[in-house]
This record gives C-alpha cells, sequence and structure tokens, in this order.
C-alpha cells in the first residue's frame, strides 16, 4: 500500500503521532463509549433508527468530543442546546445539551480505562523503537485525557511535547480535521511540517495532516478503511506500524 513518491517516514525529523488508535487501542474504548452514551440518548427520545459505526467513523471519528456530538445530531436532524462545559453527563431526559453529552461520553470512557487498563499496541512500540536517534516526537490528540492514557500506558516520557484536546481548547485552536494541532506540535519541536510525519488512523486526522503541507501522512488502518484514508490524503497507509519497523 506504499504510494512509490513516499519517502521513509523514519528518513523525516519530527514524527506526529495521534493517541486513540495509533498509539493505543483507546479507540475501541472511545467506540463503545459513544455507542452507549448515543443509544441511551436516541431512546430515551423514543428514536428506533440505532447508532452504528457507520455513524462514529462519518461524524465522530478522531474530531474534538462536542464536534462528534454535533456531527453525529446534525446528522439526524436532532437540535439541542450547546449548553456550557461544565454540564454534567447525567442530565435528564429533555435536558441534554451538546456539551453535556460529549460529558457523559467522556465520564464513560474514564470508568472503561480505570476498570481495564489500557496497553499499546505492540506493533506501535516496536515502531518507535526503530526510530534513529535524535528523532523528534510529539503526541497531537483531540482527547482531553492523553495525559492520563499516556501514563496508563507507560509512554509519557516517550514524546517532548503533548497537544491534546485541553491545549486546542486553551489556546482557542480548530480541532482536526483543520491541521493547527499539527502545525502547533511541529512548532513545538521546532521544526518545519515539511520535515515532519503524521500519524493517524482517522480520516479527519489524516485530512488535518494533508491539509497542513506535512512530509508524509500515515494512515493506521484500524477500521476506517485503506481506501477512505488514502482519499482524504494519505501518503501511506499500512495495518500497524510495526510494518515500518
Amino acid at each position: 500500500m506504499t504510494s512509490p513518491q513516499t519517502s521513509r517516514p523514519t528518513e523525516l525529523t519530527a514524527h506526529l503521532f495521534d493517541l486513540d488508535g495509533v498509539i493505543t487501542p483507546t479507540a475501541e474504548v472511545h467506540m463503545r463509549a459513544w455507542a452507549s452514551m448515543f443509544d441511551g440518548f436516541l431512546a430515551s427520545r423514543g428514536i428506533a433508527e440505532p447508532y452504528t459505526d457507520a455513524d462514529y467513523f462519518a461524524h465522530v471519528d478522531g474530531r474534538p468530543r462536542y464536534d462528534g456530538v454535533r456531527g453525529f445530531l446534525e446528522s439526524r436532524g436532532i437540535s439541542i442546546p450547546e449548553g456550557e462545559d461544565s454540564d454534567p453527563g447525567d442530565q435528564p431526559q429533555g435536558e441534554e445539551t451538546v456539551r453535556g453529552l460529549g460529558n457523559r461520553k467522556n465520564d464513560e470512557v474514564l470508568e472503561l480505562l480505570r476498570e481495564e487498563g489500557v496497553a499499546p499496541y505492540p506493533g506501535t512500540v516496536a515502531y518507535l523503537d526503530a526510530l534513529p536517534e535524535g528523532a523528534r516526537l510529539a503526541i497531537v490528540s483531540s482527547s482531553r485525557n492523553a495525559e492520563e492514557v499516556l501514563r496508563g500506558a507507560g509512554l509519557s516520557d516517550r514524546f517532548e511535547h503533548v497537544v491534546d484536546g485541553n491545549v486546542a481548547a486553551r489556546e482557542g485552536m480548530p480541532g482536526k480535521p483543520a491541521p493547527d494541532t499539527f502545525l502547533r506540535a511541529a512548532a513545538l519541536l521546532g521544526v518545519d511540517p515539511s520535515d515532519a510525519v503524521v500519524y493517524e488512523d482517522a480520516v479527519s486526522g489524516v485530512a488535518a495532516g494533508a491539509a497542513g503541507g506535512f512530509g508524509a501522512v500515515v494512515g493506521v488502518d484500524r477500521g476506517a478503511g485503506a481506501q477512505a484514508l488514502t482519499d482524504a490524503g494519505a501518503t501511506l497507509v499500512v495495518a500497524d506500524l510495526e510494518e515500518l519497523a
């Protein structure tokens, strides 16, 4: 699946990794939490058409939490108030807000992580180990739990910077598919985007990398589909980063 025009990612100086689905299998945890939250919301409103994995990949995957809520609700023609960041996740029926639903989903993610723990993909660790000495590494994640997940996976010391949902909110940066968070990570590392590679499993994240003028965009196919990742701008698609080690 390698494009003949694409140089090896290891030849570039900086490596910008999405977290969920690239470093750790927490994308599966997020999928389960989104499904649980949206299934409960739809059932409470008597809506028969279920939330599906196709909805996840089309409207939610890789996007900031509240953007994912908005995207799915808009796809169903459902309008609820935006609300505040502090809205509780356990709002009663009829009083739900976009941000409250996003917070409910986050509560479910944290509960699952506490119950089940998190371990990195072995192939990703093998790839990190294979990167040349002097490679510059950063995490770029829409999640606001990235630091906690990295600590749980025992990988915090591998990355110089973490640009996550908290950083994006604090600095007023739009989330993926906008390239701003990846560009911010490259700036923190002091490298030009053309000398950095983006690693992403989400279509929205690949699109962000493609929009940022990065030297390479590696799509990691954990379910989005190789063609969808290629169409979004991936210069290379693999099933696991170990293929590049």
